[in-house]
């Protein structure tokens, strides 16, 4: 299959040796391919430059946002949350129409300026935004309106997305969205993946709990350690 996936930090680039391992053919997408390739410094999250992922992954290619999209069979949106609905709406409508868009970004307000800040090892907790009546998913479905989108992969560290064997254990994962062929097609890609209990919430209004999980999924985190699974008991 071929797969766009849209964003160059950590996450993107475990679903791009995921992907690429499995046989698909990938595409990366960046707002600007020659900014992202001359970067050379590392991220606040001790990601290194993406030139230096790339530099070794030939099967790759590194496009412009709306020429990664514009072959993809199904794209997954990694863009930072307080971009990617602008991002989105910049590759057009007509440009995603008919393909699933699976998004995994949470809608992220970074050093917002609040009353009672969390406190964290690598500084004030990010706001959620929007929250409670909206949720991203739900803006980038509105700005797309021909787009299938579906929220997925979102309540786990990427890293444990494309490997939930990493726990050893049969642990959920969630998906939402108003296109079942759509929902489909993205519990389709977490079994290749090795999922097996995957958790379908409903119409894409349930995304707005998935990304509200994300503080909880932190608070989690900060207490262990590290990465984690969740299970759904029924």
């Amino acid at each position: 299959m071929k797969i766009a996936i849209l964003g160059t930090g950590a996450g993107a680039r475990c679903h791009a040796d995921k992907l690429t391992s499995l046989g698909h053919e990938v595409t990366v997408g960046t707002r600007d391919p020659q900014t992202t390739l001359a970067r050379t410094e590392t991220d606040p999250m001790g990601t290194a430059p993406f030139a230096e992922f790339l530099s070794g992954r030939k099967g790759l290619t590194l496009l412009p946002f709306a020429e990664a999209t514009a072959g993809a069979e199904l794209i997954i949106n990694g863009i930072d949350g307080a971009n990617a609905v602008a991002a989105l709406t910049a590759i057009g409508n007509d440009v995603l129409a008919g393909k699933v868009l699976i998004d995994y970004a949470v809608p992220y307000r970074y050093n917002p300026d609040i009353p009672r800040p969390w406190p964290t090892p690598w500084g004030v907790m990010p706001a959620l935004d929007p929250v409670d009546s909206d949720s991203l998913s739900e803006q980038i479905q509105r700005a797309l309106p021909d787009a299938k989108v579906v929220k997925a992969f979102v309540t786990q560290e990427q890293e444990t997305v494309v490997d939930p064997a990493e726990f050893g254990g049969d642990h959920t994962i969630f998906v939402a969205g108003d296109h079942p062929e759509a929902k489909q097609a993205a519990t389709d890609l977490l079994r290749s993946y090795g999922w097996t209990d995957i958790l379908d919430l409903g119409a894409l209004y349930a995304a707005r709990g998935m990304e509200m999980y994300a503080h909880m999924h932190c608070a989690i985190g900060l207490a262990l350690g590290g990465r984690f699974g969740v299970k759904v008991i029924r």
